[in-house]
């Protein structure tokens, strides 16, 4: 895979196996948490890809951070292929660990080197909503991501979804634009028939 091609499904759980492979040959067994496109190719399975895979890896972090150097240079992918870059958008419900879900061992249960967890879909859809990049609702792949994990989880108005938001992160961690791009990704999706009448 060049530096500039995505991670689809398949190359993720590539790169999943062989971290794993290295860390069960070092006698290792090393604990990631995966967010952002990955989390939800992994939740929803319809993302096609995304460019880098967001984790948090808190213990064994430098031999992580090595054996993913060591990867990205004998495959020939981008150097932060596996970063933690999305470390400022966690929620303090981080600690609990109802709000992530065990989704496999790589290379296998048999020879263990890698746990991966992705948040629960409620805490990934929370994640989202507070990154919602600026530019326009249509501009950006968050936008789908919230509308496929909206649909996912039950929520059907701009008000749940506030309300989902703020079960993560305290009102004064939520800027404007997040309520704004809520309102109309809502707005749309009542007007094209895809959600719940707008709460009295």
């Amino acid at each position: 895979m060049a530096a500039s091609e995505p991670f689809d499904r398949t190359m993720l759980e590539v790169a999943l196996r062989e971290l794993g492979r290295r860390a069960h040959a070092a006698g290792k067994v090393v604990e990631i948490a995966i967010y952002g496109g990955c989390a939800v190719m992994l939740t929803l399975n319809y993302r096609i890809a995304t460019r880098d895979v967001d984790a948090v890896f808190e213990k064994d972090r430098d031999f992580i951070r090595q054996i993913a150097t060591e990867m990205a240079q004998e495959f020939g992918w981008d150097r932060d292929w596996l970063n933690d870059g999305v470390k400022g958008f966690l929620s303090t419900a981080e600690t609990d660990p109802a709000a992530k879900v065990f989704i496999g061992t790589y290379p296998s249960e048999s020879e263990p080197g890698l746990r991966v967890f992705i948040p629960k879909p409620e805490y990934l859809f929370a994640m989202k909503c507070r990154a919602m990049r600026v530019g326009g609702i249509e501009e950006s792949q968050d936008i789908e991501d919230i509308r496929r994990l909206a649909a996912a989880i039950g929520v059907k108005s701009a008000e749940e979804a506030m309300d989902l938001v703020q079960a993560f992160y305290p009102r004064h961690m939520i800027e404007p634009k997040t309520q704004f791009g809520l309102e109309e990704i809502f707005s749309k999706l009542r007007d094209s028939g895809m959600a719940g009448p707008k709460d009295s």
